[in-house]
């Protein structure tokens, strides 16, 4: 008895090492969580709310309104709050994905303000400083930029650790893998509102 006491106890103990975060809740199995549905005005038990033949998930993915039957885009925005560090992927005003930023330092600020997507490029060349800024978007008007963190001629990419923390010569910097996702989903003429 003596045995099973200690065996519990040290279960019990150990328990947390194995406790995972549970995913979103996704009652309907479409791709979008109920929380998501809920904001969207979808129906969290319908894959497919508008009866379009594809479901909520798809449809919000690729900019389409999931209440449409018809193929209606909905708005795209990329919202940076520089306090936070975070950059906010939104359709319609709905934050649909969260990424960590590094904006830049005091002496090289990243200026609030609106501005849209003029260009990109999947690999630009900073000549100004030297080095690879892959992912490219250029906000218009400025020298301004978001892109993925910045790699040099060596092919040495500045550090993740630097996400979070406002080291940058005024550009937005994302992770690897985030800027892949965030070029992919914007497009020319994207409004991006950087606030402070």
């Amino acid at each position: 008895m003596k045995k099973l006491y200690y065996v519990v106890i040290i279960l019990l103990l150990a328990a947390p090492l194995f406790a995972h975060a549970a995913a979103p809740l996704d009652s309907d199995h479409d791709g979008l969580s109920d929380a998501l549905e809920l904001k969207f005005h979808t129906d969290p038990h319908n894959p497919d709310t508008d009866g379009d033949g594809y479901v909520d998930g798809l449809e919000i993915a690729n900019g389409f309104d999931p209440l449409s039957k018809e193929p209606k885009k909905l708005t795209k925005d990329i919202l940076i709050v520089l306090s936070t560090q975070r950059l906010y992927q939104q359709l319609n005003g709905i934050t649909i994905r969260t990424h960590t930023i590094s904006s830049g330092k005091w002496s090289t600020p990243t200026i609030p303000g609106t501005y849209t997507i003029a260009n990109k490029s999947l690999r630009a060349w900073s000549a100004s400083y030297g080095l690879w800024m892959p992912y490219w978007m250029s906000l218009g008007g400025t020298k301004m930029g978001i892109h993925e963190l910045p790699e040099w001629p060596n092919g040495h990419k500045e550090g993740e650790n630097h996400l979070g923390i406002p080291v940058s010569h005024g550009c937005i910097r994302l992770g690897v893998g985030a800027a892949k996702i965030v070029y992919d989903w914007t497009d020319l003429g994207t409004k991006v509102i950087i606030q402070k």
